[in-house]
Parts: C-alpha cells; sequence; structure tokens
C-alpha cells in the first residue's frame, strides 16, 4: 500500500551523542553513507557523532554536516524498507533545509555535505568575529515582537510556532529586548546557549561566503516541492534555490508559515527525520490535526516501518 507523505528534516540543536551509531550497525547502507561523508570531509565525522564529545558535535562546522548526514541515512534506509512510499514534498528547519534539497534530488550528497559543511564553518567564523546571541520569546503577539526587535536593532531569527519566535543579534540588542519584554505582554525571554547570532544581520558575512560556493555548486530542480525557509513557498529553479539557501544564512525562518503552506496543499502526514522530535513538537502547536511520525534511530525507524506498511 502506497502512502504519501512530507519530508521534514532538524536543524542545529537537534545533534545527540550516539546519533546514527545503532543505524550503522544495522545497515550497511548507513555505514557506507557514513564512510563517504568521513572520506569526503578529510576527518571522522561518524566518530563525533557516535562518541562525541559533545563539545565537539556541537560546534557549527561538525553539526552541521552530522545533521544532514543522520537525516540522509534515515531517509535511505527507509526508502528501502517501505518501497511503496510516496515523497509529496521536503522542507527542513534552517540547516535541514539543506537535507530536504538532497533528499528531494537538488543535488547529490557529496555536493551537500560540502556545502553544509561549508557553511557550517563560515558561521563558526562570523560568531568568533561579533558578539552575537539569541532569545527565545514565548508568548505575545509576534507584531510587538517585531516592534521590540525593531527598537533594539536585533532581528527576527525564527518563527518557530505560534507563541514561539526567536530574536537574534548584538549581546547588547539582545540583552535589552530581554529586559523590556514583559513590557511588550511576552510572558517569556529565555536567553538561548549557543555560539552567536545566527539568521541575523551579524552572519552577513557567511551569507556572503556560502552566495560564492553555492554559485559553484550543482543544482537540479527538485524531484518534488522543496518549501524554503526564506519565503515559505517551494522553490524550483536553480538561481531561485541558491538564492533563498543564501538569504536564508541573515534572513527569517518562516517555519510556521512554511507548516501551513504544506498543510493549506492537503498534506495530512509527516515524517520527521532527525535525532529528536522537535520539529513533531512545533507542529503540534501549529497544527494538531496533522500527523507527524519522528524518526531518530532503529527501534523508531522499525515502528514507523510498522505503521507505514500497516
Amino acid at each position: 500500500m502506497s502512502k504519501s507523505v512530507v519530508l521534514l528534516f532538524a536543524g542545529q540543536g537537534a545533534q545527540k551523542v550516539g546519533m546514527g551509531q545503532d543505524l550503522a550497525e544495522a545497515y550497511p547502507a548507513v555505514r557506507a553513507m557514513f564512510d563517504q561523508a568521513d572520506a569526503t570531509l578529510g576527518y571522522s565525522l561518524s566518530q563525533i557523532m557516535f562518541a562525541g564529545p559533545m563539545e565537539e558535535l556541537t560546534k557549527t562546522s561538525r553539526c552541521q554536516p552530522a545533521l544532514y548526514a543522520h537525516g540522509l541515512a534515515i531517509w535511505e534506509v527507509l526508502k528501502a524498507r517501505v518501497p511503496g512510499l510516496q515523497i509529496a514534498a521536503t522542507a527542513g528547519l534552517s540547516l535541514g533545509e539543506f537535507t530536504a534539497h538532497a533528499a528531494a534530488g537538488t543535488f547529490d550528497f557529496a555536493t551537500g555535505l560540502n556545502l553544509v559543511f561549508q557553511r557550517g564553518s563560515f558561521m563558526e567564523e562570523a560568531c568568533e568575529q561579533t558578539r552575537g546571541a539569541m532569545l527565545a520569546m514565548l508568548g505575545g503577539e509576534e507584531s510587538a515582537i517585531r516592534e521590540l526587535a525593531a527598537e533594539c536593532e536585533v532581528d527576527v531569527a525564527n518563527l518557530n510556532a505560534p507563541g514561539q519566535i526567536v530574536l537574534s543579534g548584538s549581546v547588547e540588542g539582545i540583552e535589552a529586548a530581554a529586559a523590556k519584554s514583559k513590557d511588550k505582554g511576552i510572558k517569556r525571554a529565555i536567553p538561548l546557549p549557543v555560539a552567536g547570532a545566527y539568521h541575523s544581520r551579524l552572519m552577513k558575512s557567511a551569507q556572503d561566503k556560502l552566495a560564492v560556493a553555492l554559485a559553484q555548486a550543482t543544482i537540479t530542480t527538485p524531484a518534488v516541492p522543496v518549501v524554503c525557509n526564506f519565503e515559505a513557498r517551494p522553490v524550483a529553479a536553480a538561481d531561485e534555490i541558491r538564492a533563498t539557501l543564501t538569504a536564508q544564512v541573515t534572513g527569517s525562518v518562516r517555519w510556521v508559515e512554511s507548516m501551513q503552506y504544506l498543510r493549506t496543499q492537503g498534506h495530512e502526514l509527516f515524517i520527521e527525520l532527525g535525532p529528536d522530535a522537535t520539529l513533531a513538537g512545533l507542529m503540534g502547536k501549529i497544527d494538531k490535526t496533522a500527523k507527524v511520525i519522528s524518526i531518530k534511530d532503529s527501534a523508531s525507524l522499525d515502528a514507523a516501518v510498522a505503521e507505514l506498511t500497516a
């Protein structure tokens, strides 16, 4: 029995020490992908994924290729085990958008791996050159949060779910936003444990460098719609894909609108591929009527296969 699903791929922050290890032990195809990743990058990414330490895995230049390889490894096994699975569309949160493109055939595994390694490295460099921070705003109206961001000269980084918006920018700007948040009707302002100000103007140097890398990469029309973060709509032409992946580095991740777009297209079943179930949690806040199956390891893969083939 064939089922039509939308694939969702995790973003930075989902990484966990041990990610992918049980899959590599159980499936030769996964082991081969991780070996290819190690050879392509010139260091043992798989060893960092399996054994850490967490400080190393959390580095932007490490966790981005790790999450990319992990998501695509799960996809490789899933499509082999459920041959009737029909992919209707793909999407990914921030870094996950690259994984979504690879799953849709926009570029091959190695091309995408090199792109996300460079993206992570460029962002890491930008973090070291600037004093940035991020702040999760829980509760409050989007208009009030945008007003606060403008007043404090910071940027709206992520619109993750209703009542969950993340601001990003200079340490001083983020501290000012936290101090003024109650005045804007925001229930809680929580500083995030990140290395810098992702999806903000402080990532401009990383954006410029990634644009060069994307210009040199072989990019083709995806086989299924890929919904981009920056405009919350599908992108298909190579120049459009390059432009939106570039703009995303300093632009907002419009995840709520992206998921709402997919729901308006009639998609009901989503599969999250990543080390945790963050995207399922966000979907629960965006649209409780959508179903999300999260696959993070061998056990959850077996459960998903059983459900999809029932």
